[in-house]
């Protein structure tokens, strides 16, 4: 079981918020690099992780990612 973003929700809610991948990437504490692999859901993430990027973004966990 993986979790993985949805791409463009994920991506649409971090341009609402006004942050760059960058500044995602600050405030969680996570590279920048891995929010872009995020963002093309090439990379999966485990629950706290995307427990703080939900809330970092202002969106329920299932809006954003999806259980494959």
């Amino acid at each position: 079981m993986k979790i993985r973003t949805k791409s463009a929700a994920f991506t649409k809610a971090r341009i609402i918020k006004g942050l760059s991948q960058r500044e995602l990437a600050v405030r969680s504490g996570l590279s920048s690099s891995y929010i872009s692999l995020l963002e093309r859901s090439v990379k999966s993430v485990g629950p706290a992780t995307a427990k703080k990027l939900s809330d970092l973004l202002d969106q329920p966990v299932d809006a954003l990612f999806k259980i494959e």
